[in-house]
């Protein structure tokens, strides 16, 4: 057997093979005996029927097909191991030639972990950015405590005005006739928000609870439902409910429902204290943000398309959770908007493409560093799945699995490395402030943002794929 293996784009080897004639000869003889044991032949015991009458049943090429693909099977393992190839995924395999009495011929193109070269990640020369707390967003988060404790009033002497908070009946109707959605018995809006159609409520501003007011709208060009998009409709409004909001007003007696603070400065001082703890922690993940795209920009890989692939349908199971969330079904999206699925993933390509680039540097900086994740931590994370998703057998079976256990210690290995980036950093330069996180220490892999996600799908990590084989060339 002759091998020659010429390295491809896109993380892919092709493999051209050649095997003598007898090969295929003796894969011949294989191809008759198992096309036989599972062909029935009239006037044959099973697995007696010879060469000819095979072919007669099963067509001229039946016994050759078998047979290359038999051999082509066989040869592709071994020439696998001559190698030293691990591949990503089965191969896309061409059959040059394949003709009885003559070399048999033909080409595997592989898909194989990818080769990543670490460049510089460690000498950067920008520091973390804090930003400062200034009274003035003290004030803001005193304003926003003041809101968030304000209470309602009937509004009795004065007409409505921005801010108000309503409650209206309306009917809508184009040409006369009533529209899907269009309508409501009782709706609660805020004057001044534009939540509905501009400017339908600068219609109410001036009214009183029980006024009745009509108008025509206009919906703008790229309003969401395409059937009214552009088109106007006459609106019957009646006000049923106006109420204003009162603030509470900045003392002491607001500073005690705070919280244990005696006085008004006792809370401002308690928010400018938090405020910069969250300062720090910013400026520490922004850090960490950096350092990760300064190490991704200075290193060289290719990415194999099955990892984007991946990746894809991970951020598209991210995306149906986000819209879920907010009441809106993929179809209802897909309708409203006008896509496809394939719309979307042509969307979610490009950063699907980064992620998958960022996970597979980090996790060679990882292997670097000789940083390591013990199998406590991994079965600590994979007790807290079972809590966490209790009820989801997927999920939990996903985390239980060998390929959920990967994802844990991969996820918690690429935690500790950009942690360790960011503590080796501050420790050279100690005339820095401190950025701890305001979370305990340890982050839970299973409560990553894209956990769920990888589970729903059951994902491979890509930084067990670059286990696979020893790294090409020198990482560092």
């Amino acid at each position: 057997m002759n091998v020659t293996a010429t390295p491809s784009p896109n993380s892919t080897i092709l493999l051209e093979i050649e095997l003598p004639p007898e090969r295929l000869e003796r894969s011949m003889d294989e191809a008759t005996r198992r096309l036989a044991r599972r062909t029935r032949v009239a006037g044959f015991r099973p697995g007696k029927a010879p060469r000819f009458m095979l072919e007669r049943v099963l067509g001229q090429s039946a016994v050759l097909d078998e047979a290359v693909e038999l051999l082509i099977q066989a040869a592709y393992r071994d020439a696998l191991v001559e190698q030293g190839i691990v591949p990503l995924t089965e191969a896309s395999v061409e059959v040059v030639q394949a003709v009885e009495g003559q070399p048999v011929i033909f080409k595997a193109t592989v898909q194989v972990p990818p080769e990543v070269i670490l460049g510089d990640y460690a000498n950067f020369n920008f520091a973390p950015e804090i930003e400062a707390t200034d009274d003035a967003r003290i004030d803001q988060v005193v304003s926003e405590l003041r809101d968030q404790n304000a209470t309602l009033r009937p509004v009795e002497d004065r007409p409505a005005q921005n801010g108000d908070y309503a409650v209206i009946g309306f009917v809508g109707t184009r040409d006369g006739q009533p529209f899907e959605g269009g309508s409501s018995d009782r709706m609660p809006i805020v004057l001044g928000e534009e939540r509905l159609i501009p400017g339908f409520e600068a219609h109410l501003l001036g009214t009183r609870v029980g006024d009745q007011v009509e108008f025509d709208l206009t919906f703008p060009d790229d309003y969401g439902e395409t059937s009214l998009a552009g088109h106007t409709a006459h609106f019957a409004v009646e006000v049923k409910e106006l109420r204003e909001k009162i603030l509470p007003p900045l003392d002491d007696e607001l500073a005690t429902q705070m919280g244990d603070f005696k006085d008004v400065a006792g809370l401002r001082l308690a928010i400018r204290e938090r405020l910069e703890r969250s300062a720090l922690d910013r400026a520490r993940h922004s850090f960490s943000d950096r350092i990760i795209q300064y190490a991704v920009a200075n290193a060289t890989l290719a990415v194999p398309p099955i990892l984007v692939d991946q990746e894809v349908e991970v951020m598209h199971d991210e995306f149906r959770a986000t819209i879920a969330r907010q009441g809106i079904g993929e179809a209802a999206y897909l309708k409203a908007t006008e896509q496809t699925e394939a719309d979307l993933h042509t969307e979610f390509r490009p950063r699907a493409e980064d992620r998958v680039k960022t996970l597979l540097v980090i996790s060679r900086i990882a292997d670097t560093d000789g940083v390591t994740v013990d199998d406590a931590a991994v079965e600590a994370e994979v007790a807290a799945a079972r809590r966490r998703y209790a009820g989801d057998g997927k999920t939990i079976t996903y985390f239980e699995s060998e390929r959920g256990r990967n994802f844990i210690r991969s996820t918690l290995r690429r935690t500790r490395t950009v942690e360790g980036l960011v503590d080796a950093w501050l420790a050279a330069h100690s005339e820095h402030p401190a950025l701890p996180h305001l979370e305990d220490d340890g982050k839970s892999a299973i409560e990553a943002e894209t956990a769920g996600s990888n589970a729903a799908i059951g994902a491979t990590d890509p930084a067990t794929v670059l286990d696979l084989a020893e790294p090409a060339g020198n990482p560092a």
